[in-house]
């Protein structure tokens, strides 16, 4: 599993999919055996969230992730390019999507995560979304860079 101090968008993407196992595991008594995924199925049962939805530990993340976005997109040209690149393939996603409240931020996650379901599926990856898949990876990794920087010795 991905620290959150090492990477934020893979650690929010782990999270995912442990949701996603806790969610196909719930009733079985092996899921018990790990402490981990216990914590994450009681946190998902307190939280509402068995059905559908995301941790707050995630959504949390994801705020975090959006507000050095904004501070990004204010202060470094190299990222506010990486992202006007990506703007209309984003846009393309958001309307494809069921949550129109959903942030950008939270689309490229969403994104980066169908496509990791669809490799698991072995499914065949068209080379459009593939090269949209690199954009978003790189501004992700700009974000990642950027939360990582910014962390104090007690946050690691």
């Amino acid at each position: 599993m991905t620290k959150k101090s090492d990477n934020i968008a893979e650690y929010i993407l782990s999270m995912w999919q442990m949701e996603d196992l806790v969610r196909a595991y719930q009733d079985d008594a092996t899921l018990e055996q790990n402490q981990f995924l216990m914590e994450i199925k009681n946190m998902m049962l307190s939280e509402g969230i068995m059905p559908a939805g995301h941790t707050q530990l995630t959504m949390i993340a994801i705020e975090e992730m959006q507000d050095i976005h904004t501070e990004l997109y204010d202060k470094d040209a190299q990222y506010r390019a990486a992202w006007i690149q990506l703007r209309p393939a984003l846009t393309v996603l958001k309307s494809k999507t069921d949550d129109p409240t959903m942030s950008d931020i939270e689309m490229c996650l969403t994104f980066l995560y169908e496509i990791m379901l669809l490799r698991l599926q072995k499914r065949e990856i068209s080379a459009e979304t593939l090269a949209i898949q690199h954009q978003v990876s790189s501004v992700l990794r700009f974000i990642a860079l950027a939360y990582h920087a910014n962390l104090t010795e007690e946050d690691m």
